[in-house]
């Protein structure tokens, strides 16, 4: 009976390491920490970097504030609207084969950048804000 508690014990101890490992590996491979804005990152004034922003949420007018957000900065927001898919968390998509400028926006979103290749497209970058999405804290100016 002890040696049966023993391997209950110790089969219950390696499923736990397994998971930890898992979720560890996971959490490295797709952050769920929301990366804080950098409101200081600002397009190349050499570039066009053309940008599509859709709504992946539920509140309203989101899609509207990052156009202004991103315009502000200098990219060039040609598109926005709302999406079908539903995230938590924000998403930058480089459609153009540019991953310094795909980087740049996903740098001032706070966002994880993945590379989905369309020629096609007129746009550069697609921006698919997530719930989780806050505009940086700016100073209160009077």
């Amino acid at each position: 009976m002890k040696r049966r508690g023993v391997i209950t014990l110790a089969s219950v101890l390696a499923l736990s390491a397994v998971g930890v490992g898992a979720t560890a590996l996971r959490a490295r491979q797709e952050p769920g920490v929301v990366r804080p804005a950098s409101p200081d990152v600002r397009a190349p004034a050499d570039a066009r970097i053309r940008v599509r922003v859709l709504n992946a949420t539920r509140t309203r007018g989101l899609a509207r504030r990052v156009t202004r957000y991103l315009r502000d900065r200098g990219f060039d927001v040609v598109e926005s609207g709302t999406s079908r898919e539903q995230r938590d968390s924000t998403l930058v998509i480089d459609h153009s084969h540019h991953a310094d400028w795909a980087a740049l926006v996903g740098k001032a979103m706070g966002a994880r950048v993945v590379s989905r290749p369309d020629s096609s497209r007129y746009l550069d970058v697609t921006v698919l804000v997530g719930a989780s999405w806050q505009p940086p804290p700016e100073a209160f100016h009077p």
